[in-house]
């Protein structure tokens, strides 16, 4: 599949067409069966990909500065903490500054930042399109309050290698209790991505979690497009009937914002029921399961769900360097 995405920036999946999505599915795809092929080790050959983590990570940077070691490049991680920018309590260099000084430096930039960096929902996404608004090279979405377009690309990747083809299929977005405070991010791009595609989407959570509205009719338009069904439920025995996808992962209360985390927690804690287990998982339609990790064991899902043999967890967090790769040979490549 021919695409010209050369010099785009990727801050949420719904931003590119289908058939760019699926061009990017198929070079991922084709990038892992052939790893370490020597067509691929040319393709950021001495060029630099600079990463500015706001948030700390894991799977994150290991992946990318992996992806870029992979296509014959260097990715460089850098701590906006350690930087002198401007922000609203300290003076700096102002944002037009920094990516127009970054973008003769870079091929690309990719920003990780989340709710706990910035003051009010949407303030991330912001960021990155100013950013992107400036810089003369791709801006990548590591992660922020809103999206995460890498980990929806990877899911997709994982489920299609071991379901085959997913439109007509149904995952089920089931919010799970965690004393860990997480954004919508990945949930959000899952419920973005998979709608797109054709894939049935339910979305279940106890009463008061919502998401954001404006992704939610997002998600119903998608569907209308795609042919797909979406529900919503806060029954959580219910919502588990005849699924094909399970995907159960905490997200935060819409009033994290104004209340804080320990009055998230506290409200989280009234449901601490709301966990993915055998008894639960043997009411669907022999499901997968998958979670964009860290999982929250024996919180968020039992452990016999998390190493289940139908659990693809590992091979999720495996697809997020070759979905990388794909975006940055895309976006940034020679």
């Amino acid at each position: 599949m021919s695409v010209d995405l050369k010099g785009r920036d990727l801050i949420c999946t719904q931003d590119w067409s289908v058939p760019e999505l699926e061009a990017t599915l198929e070079l991922a795809a084709r990038m892992k069966r052939e790893r370490y092929s020597s067509d691929h080790e040319r393709i950021l050959k001495s060029r630099t990909f600079m990463m500015m983590f706001y948030n700390s990570s894991l799977r994150t940077r290991q992946s990318f500065e992996a992806a870029a070691t992979e296509l014959g490049g260097h990715a460089q991680f850098l701590e906006p903490s350690k930087l002198r920018l401007r922000t609203k309590t300290q003076s700096g260099e102002v944002l037009k500054d920094t990516a127009n000084v970054m973008s003769r430096y870079a091929c690309g930039i990719g920003i990780r930042i989340l709710e706990d960096s910035v003051e009010e929902y949407g303030d991330g996404d912001r960021f990155l399109r100013d950013f992107a608004e400036i810089a003369d090279v791709p801006i990548v979405s590591m992660a922020h309050d809103k999206f995460h377009p890498c980990q929806g690309l990877a899911d997709v990747q994982g489920l299609r290698e071991h379901m085959g083809e997913t439109k007509g299929k149904t995952l089920l977005q089931i919010w799970g209790y965690s004393p860990m405070v997480r954004s919508w991010s990945s949930v959000q791009e899952s419920v973005l991505i998979n709608s797109r595609l054709g894939v049935n989407v339910r979305l279940a959570y106890p009463a008061g979690f919502e998401l954001d509205p404006e992704v939610i009719d997002a998600v119903r338009a998608n569907c209308g497009e795609s042919g797909a069904t979406f529900e919503i439920t806060h029954d959580q025995e219910e919502a588990y009937d005849g699924v094909d996808v399970v995907y159960s992962r905490h997200w935060m209360h819409p009033s994290r914002y104004t209340e804080g985390r320990e009055a998230d927690q506290r409200l989280s804690a009234e449901h601490e029921d709301w966990r993915a287990t055998s008894e639960r998982m043997s009411r669907t339609n022999d499901a997968y399961f998958i979670h964009p990790m860290p999982i929250d064991r024996e919180s968020e899902a039992d452990d016999d769900v998390c190493d289940a043999e139908r659990s693809i967890i590992y091979d999720v967090a495996e697809n997020r360097l070759h979905a990388q790769k794909a975006i940055m040979a895309l976006t940034m490549g020679t």
